[in-house]
């Protein structure tokens, strides 16, 4: 196969695929090296192919459905575990973290969590790669887009977050 006829290929795969795919499976199903794949990524990305890469892998983002908020969070490293599990826990998804570095202006990375065995995966890699969070560059204040299946689970999340101490908001 043809460098073209693999990009279109990996293309495709990624818009059947239901969750992220890592840089590793499409190596192995394409025959070449993670590299070739990531740099296969870049060109698609060039030309104007809608990818986003996430800590599980690459994605094509899809319409979203309910109420995409965010929330303003302000917590340890330790802490990370119960701040996802609070959002997930309530049917909404992370979609992702923010910081406002002094440096670079505001940081985003796409998180795309949805579950308690997601939220495991990315702490596990973390741990993996000895990766700080990005809150920490900003003492623990940081922002997460979410996104709820309604206004009671985004209500629920606000409640528990407020419990825990790390939610910023006026009531806090």
């Amino acid at each position: 196969m043809d460098a073209q006829k693999r990009r279109t290929a990996i293309a495709v795969a990624l818009e059947r695929a239901q969750t992220p795919v890592s840089a590793t499976a499409l190596a192995k199903e394409f025959a070449v090296s993670r590299q070739i794949i990531v740099g296969d990524i870049a060109l698609l990305r060039a030309a104007g192919a809608d990818i986003t890469a996430t800590p599980r892998g690459y994605i094509i983002p899809r319409s979203a459905t309910g109420l995409k908020r965010t929330l303003a969070t302000r917590h340890s490293a330790e802490e990370m575990e119960a701040e996802l599990n609070a959002m997930v826990d309530q049917g909404c998804t992370v979609l992702d973290v923010t910081v406002d570095h002094p440096i670079y202006g505001q940081l985003t990375g796409p998180l795309n969590l949805s579950n308690r065995y997601e939220v495991g995966q990315f702490l596990a890699r973390c741990r993996e790669e000895e990766a700080s969070p990005l809150s920490l560059l900003t003492e623990g204040i940081h922002l997460h887009t979410v996104l709820c299946p309604d206004e009671g689970a985004f209500a629920r999340v606000q409640d528990t977050l407020r419990s825990l101490g790390i939610l910023l908001d006026g009531n806090a």
